[in-house]
């Protein structure tokens, strides 16, 4: 039996290896942190759920700009940083 996507399956498996806390802020925690406040681990499974390619964001600093929750709301970000020192901590770095 054919899938009707192929492909899915196996992107639709990418588990992460191991997880730890972001230490310093970075344009990578600066995504990251938004994912997680969307309800997401990263990029990888945003687009797994989503089944988007592309994540929208902003051309001037590449942070992301708007992501789509589970429930299908919205969540609209603004260009410069939003994850401050206090909440970097609070990040989780999934390595594949």
């Amino acid at each position: 039996e054919k899938s009707e996507v192929p492909g899915v399956m196996a992107k639709a498996d990418i588990k992460p290896k191991s997880m730890h806390r972001a230490k310093i802020w970075s344009d990578d925690v600066e995504n990251l942190y938004r994912f997680q406040q969307a309800g997401y681990r990263d990029e990888v499974e945003y687009k797994q759920v989503k089944q988007v390619d592309v994540v929208e964001c902003w051309p001037e600093t590449g942070f992301i700009k708007k992501l789509q929750r589970r429930d299908n709301t919205f969540y609209y970000y603004n260009k410069q940083r939003e994850c401050e020192d206090k909440d970097v901590h609070k990040v989780k770095v999934y390595v594949y």
